[in-house]
């Protein structure tokens, strides 16, 4: 079962969406003797919001599920799915809807990321970390840094628990090259890159300037896969103010392709080391 309340609540409203179309009712047929409207079966569907296990229960007797095991499972998925996780209390410091992305992100077995100009966050040091956060700041609130430092590095904590994910990330040779927070700084965050890419569970690629025109070019994305063939991938992309959750089966299907084509044409693991070692004294 999904630990976290985001992952708990996408894998309710995946249920809940199958035993709806197993029961070969449309979403007009259910909203309307519920008296619901058709946004709130959407957003129960698709894991948005967190779902009262009455409602869960008000569904189940409309499609007619009496298997009793199952309907105690989703009813207790929805009452799990109404926790709060740890980040909850930073959300109004994060970006719009990267709160879900966090509960996700916890949930994933394997997390595949191409980057274009900086160190993905789960590899940042304290130090670069916050270098990037006030540079791309508009306004400069030093208690505000402070704690999306603090959330950042919490996340780390996925790398190094008991079950850690397993981290591949891809990095443009530009990530290397653009100095962030000054010399000394940037070694520390080199360093701490080697470092990480010796743990068993991450992998770290440097794509070479050499590798000339590629088919991510458009941007930085990553791709969660769940431990649960009945969680399905998810692409992350992350912008100026806020992020955006593709689950369409096309668009995750081009985002693994392309990271897959990015990681052949990328140094191997080894070199990529090396390159990065190299760069710490250039």
């Amino acid at each position: 079962m999904p630990t976290s309340p985001t992952a708990r609540r996408r894998r309710l409203g995946i249920e809940l969406r199958r035993l709806r179309e197993a029961a070969n009712l449309n979403g007009v047929e259910v909203t309307r003797p519920l008296g619901w409207s058709a946004t709130k079966l959407s957003r129960i569907e698709t894991g948005r919001v967190a779902v009262h296990h009455g409602d869960v229960g008000d569904l189940l007797d409309l499609y007619n599920v009496a298997d009793e095991s199952l309907r105690q499972h989703l009813i207790t998925l929805a009452r799990e799915s109404r926790q709060k996780g740890w980040w909850h209390r930073h959300r109004d410091t994060l970006k719009a809807g990267f709160d879900s992305y966090i509960g996700l992100e916890s949930d994933a077995s394997i997390i595949m990321t191409y980057q274009a100009q900086v160190v993905p966050g789960l590899l940042q040091t304290e130090a670069y970390a916050r270098a990037v956060i006030e540079a791309t700041a508009i306004k400069q609130v030093a208690d505000r840094a402070d704690e999306k430092v603090d959330v950042r590095l919490s996340r780390q904590q996925l790398l190094t628990h008991e079950a850690p994910v397993h981290l591949h990330a891809v990095l443009d040779e530009a990530v290397l090259r653009r100095e962030v927070g000054g010399p000394a700084i940037m070694a520390e965050q080199l360093t701490f890159l080697v470092e990480r890419a010796g743990l068993p569970n991450v992998t770290i690629q440097v794509l070479p300037f050499r590798a000339g025109a590629h088919s991510a070019m458009d941007g930085p994305f990553i791709i969660l896969r769940f431990p649960d063939s009945a969680d399905p991938d998810i692409v992350y992309l992350e912008q100026a103010t806020s992020g955006l959750m593709l689950e369409d089966a096309g668009e995750i299907d081009w985002y693994t392709r392309t990271f897959s084509a990015l990681t052949a044409r990328a140094l191997s693991a080894d070199e990529s080391a090396r390159l990065i070692s190299r760069s710490i004294s250039s």
